[in-house]
């Protein structure tokens, strides 16, 4: 019997040590830049998150309901926050349609919640953003139902065929949200979670020719203005190109190209018939580029643009949006709790 606890206490200790040991190693792959807001804070909330990453476990399912109560309060507005179905239980288009049927669903009983339907915004953060930039556009084009005032993208996710613009590369490394956890976030969601295919996608293999040229005017970092991306002169930005193109690998993810995945390949016409927009971006996230480059289509195609950016912001600081040490993400909530009011 001494013989067994000891074995087992030793097992306990080692898988303890591996425990820990791996959290160390997912912790410590992050960097904090000179000038990004509250570090302190973020170092702590990164080394919670490396746990739960560890654990695989998604923290950020159940940590909205706080501060969708806060808006609403805040804007005096109903708020409607939809439980769409998750990957990598459900695959894209799953998502992507649980939110639009929610909302059509809404638009058509609005009067039972009384609600104005011509007063519905949109609203997301992250992949929330990238499901309400898929939403506006499925929704512009129905005659059934009244189409949304407006919608509020927060640090959206908008496309999957660049991982290599300046953000990528800028905060490949800054948390919430490090190049290599975005990029496995993204293919888990069209079914790709594994990492096999990681490597040629974030070398671009999968995007064939075609849309390589007609969607190199939008991705081109010349529509990123000076502000945001004067640091690429001294921080040693190298543009990218793309490795060859591969067939096979373009037949396993072609939805990513689908307007639905990626909001940024929708047509002209489509895009043009969007209602006002609100982005916010933060310097120190990943995603800030593609933003800006979807702000850019969306007013070259005549819609109002209110771009909010936050200098010394990461991805997910308006999760600090109650905490007095963090002033950006006190901003950020009262950037869009502002537009909200005024729309």
């Amino acid at each position: 019997m001494l013989s067994l606890l000891s074995i087992f206490g030793v097992f306990l200790l080692l898988c303890i040590l591996l425990f820990f040991g791996a959290v160390y190693m997912e912790s410590s792959k992050a960097e904090y830049p000179p000038g990004i807001a509250c570090s302190a804070e973020l170092r702590s909330l990164q080394r919670i998150l490396s746990v739960f990453l560890v654990l695989s476990i998604a923290p950020w399912r159940n940590v909205y309901d706080k501060l969708c109560r806060h808006v609403s309060k805040r804007a005096g507005v109903v708020l409607v926050s939809v439980g769409y179905r998750l990957a990598p239980e459900h695959l894209y288009p799953a998502a992507f349609e649980d939110c639009l049927n929610a909302s059509i669903h809404f638009l058509r009983t609005a009067l039972d919640f009384g609600v104005n339907p011509s007063s519905v915004i949109t609203c997301g953060d992250s992949a929330g953003g990238n499901l309400t930039a898929a939403v506006s556009q499925a929704l512009v084009t129905r005659k059934d139902i009244p189409r949304p005032l407006a919608q509020v993208m927060i640090y959206p996710v908008l496309q999957m065929i660049d991982f290599n613009l300046p953000s990528y590369q800028q905060n490949r490394a800054v948390p919430l949200l490090l190049r290599e956890r975005a990029l496995f976030y993204l293919m888990t969601y069209v079914g790709r979670g594994d990492l096999s295919v990681s490597t040629d996608v974030l070398n671009g293999s999968h995007v064939p020719p075609d849309v390589r040229k007609e969607f190199s005017k939008w991705l081109s970092v010349d529509h990123i203005p000076e502000e945001v991306a004067g640091y690429m002169r001294c921080t040693g930005y190298t543009p990218h190109t793309m490795a060859a193109f591969d067939k096979n690998l373009y037949e396993k993810l072609k939805q990513v190209f689908e307007p639905s995945c990626s909001p940024l390949m929708a047509d002209d016409t489509v895009l043009g018939l969007l209602p006002k927009s609100y982005i916010l971006t933060c310097e120190f996230d990943v995603l800030r580029d593609e933003a800006i480059l979807y702000k850019k289509r969306l007013e070259n195609n005549g819609v109002s643009v209110t771009w909010h950016h936050i200098k010394d912001g990461f991805h997910g600081v308006m999760s600090f949006y109650d905490q007095w040490v963090c002033e950006s993400g006190i901003q950020a909530m009262d950037s869009i709790v502002g537009f909200i009011k005024d729309a």
